[in-house]
C-alpha cells in the first residue's frame, strides 16, 4: 500500500480493547508499554514512524486520548463489541496497511481486504495446562485462535517457547516473531507507602515477595508449601512470606491465617510494589506455565534477586543464560531449596541482583517497539 520512496510509515489499527478491561493486567501493560515505546521512537527520529490508530468500545472521558494517537471508536459497550468480533458480525474497517490486536480479541477482516491481519499471541495456557484455565476460557481462547489463524499474515509471541507452541497449533514458523517485552514502564517506588503496608500486615524486617493474580496458574498453593517446608526446618527463620495481588478465579490454595508466615497484602497500588520488590530478601515467582512473565523481570530491575519457575521465559537471556534460580514449579523441595539457597547465601544474592539488573537494562519498550514497526514495515 505504501509506494512512496524511502523508509515506509505504515498505517496500523492496534486494537487495543484489552484497555478498557478494569483490570488490563499483563496485556495491558504491553499495549501501554509498546504505545510508550512508539513514542520514544518519535521522539528520537523526529518523526512519525507510523500512523497508528487505536481502536476499541466506545467511552466518555476516554483515556486512550491520552496517548496522542488517532482514535476509532465502536459504540458498542465493550463486552457487545468482543462477542461482536467474535461472530463476525463485526469486521475490521478498511484502509490500513496492518491491523494488529495486542491480544486475541480482534476482529477479521472484510472480504477483499488489503489490510495485513497481525496478532500478538502471549501464551497457550488453556493448551498447555487445562486444568488451570476454566471451561469457558478455554472454549473462547481456542475458537478466538482458529478464527485468527484463519486470516493472520503474522504473529508476535513474547518468547520462543510461545512461538513453539504456537507452531505445534498451526502457525507458520515463519510468520511468527519473537520480541520480549520491555521492563522501562514502572513508575518511581513508593517507599512510603509501602513500609505503611507492610506495618498495617505486621511485616517488620525482611520478607519474601510474591506478586501475581491469585488465581490456579500461579501456583500459589505448591509456593506455600515450599515456604512451609523451608520454615519448618528451620532454613528460613522468621522470614514471613509476603503474597500480594487481586483475587482471580478458582481457589488459589491459599489460606488466610498469618501464624505460618504467610502474609496476604491483596492488590497494591504499582509505586507501592516497585518499592516492596526493592525491599524485598527476594522475589518469588513459580506459575505452572507462563508466556514471558513480567513480574520477574519488574523485580530484576531495582535489584531483587529471583527465584522463579522454570516455566518462566522472561528470566533467561537472549543466549539462553539464567538469571535466576529456576525451580520444577511442581516440586515444592525443589522450590523450597531455591527459597533456602537466595535467603541464607548473600553472596550469591548479591550476584543475582546485579546480573538481574543489568539484563533488565536491556529490556525497553523502545526496542520492543521498533522491532513492531520493522514487522508493520515488511507486512505494509
Amino acid at each position: 500500500m505504501n509506494t512512496n520512496e524511502g523508509p515506509v510509515r505504515p498505517t496500523v489499527l492496534l486494537v487495543v480493547e484489552q484497555l478498557r478491561r478494569a483490570v488490563p493486567g499483563g496485556i495491558g501493560t504491553y499495549a501501554r508499554g509498546l504505545l510508550a515505546g512508539l513514542a520514544a521512537l518519535e521522539r528520537e527520529r523526529g518523526l512519525t514512524v507510523a500512523t497508528v490508530t487505536l481502536y476499541a468500545s466506545l467511552t466518555f472521558f476516554d483515556p486512550l486520548f491520552d496517548f496522542g494517537r488517532p482514535l476509532r471508536r465502536v459504540a458498542l459497550p465493550s463486552k457487545l463489541l468482543t462477542r461482536a468480533w467474535d461472530t463476525g458480525y463485526l469486521l475490521a474497517p478498511r484502509g490500513f496497511d496492518v491491523v494488529h490486536g495486542v491480544s486475541l480479541s480482534m476482529p477479521t477482516l472484510r472480504r477483499g481486504s488489503r489490510s495485513s491481519l497481525v496478532a500478538t499471541v502471549h501464551d497457550l495456557a488453556w493448551r498447555t495446562f487445562p486444568e488451570a484455565t476454566t471451561e469457558r476460557g478455554r472454549r473462547w481462547h481456542e475458537a478466538s485462535l482458529q478464527r485468527v489463524m484463519k486470516e493472520a499474515k503474522g504473529f508476535v509471541t513474547p518468547s520462543a517457547e510461545v512461538k513453539d507452541e504456537l507452531v505445534a497449533a498451526g502457525a507458520p514458523a515463519k510468520a511468527v516473531t519473537v520480541i520480549p517485552e520491555g521492563v522501562d514502564h514502572l513508575p518511581p517506588p513508593d517507599p512510603t507507602r509501602a513500609e505503611a503496608v507492610l506495618a498495617a500486615a505486621g511485616v517488620r524486617g525482611p520478607f519474601l515477595l510474591s506478586a501475581s493474580t491469585l488465581e490456579p496458574r500461579k501456583n500459589l498453593g505448591r509456593l506455600v508449601r515450599a515456604y512451609g517446608i523451608a520454615r519448618a526446618a528451620g532454613d528460613l527463620g522468621q522470614v514471613p512470606l509476603v503474597i500480594a495481588g487481586p483475587s482471580g478465579w478458582g481457589s488459589s490454595g491459599l489460606g488466610r491465617s498469618a501464624d505460618d508466615g504467610v502474609v496476604l497484602l491483596g492488590p497494591v497500588a504499582l509505586p507501592v510494589l516497585v518499592a516492596l520488590y526493592a525491599k524485598a530478601a527476594a522475589f518469588v515467582y513459580v506459575p505452572l506455565t507462563e508466556g514471558f512473565g513480567l513480574p520477574p523481570l519488574e523485580a530484576m530491575s531495582v535489584g531483587a534477586p529471583v527465584v522463579a519457575s522454570t516455566a518462566v521465559p522472561s528470566v533467561r537471556d537472549d543466549t539462553g543464560n539464567e538469571v535466576a534460580v529456576l525451580v520444577d514449579p511442581e516440586d515444592p523441595d525443589a522450590i523450597a531449596e531455591g527459597l533456602v539457597r537466595v535467603v541464607t547465601d548473600p553472596v550469591l544474592a548479591a550476584s543475582l541482583g546485579e546480573r538481574g539488573a543489568a539484563f533488565a537494562r536491556s529490556r525497553t519498550w523502545r526496542t520492543a517497539a521498533a522491532r513492531h514497526l520493522e514487522l508493520w514495515a515488511r507486512l505494509a
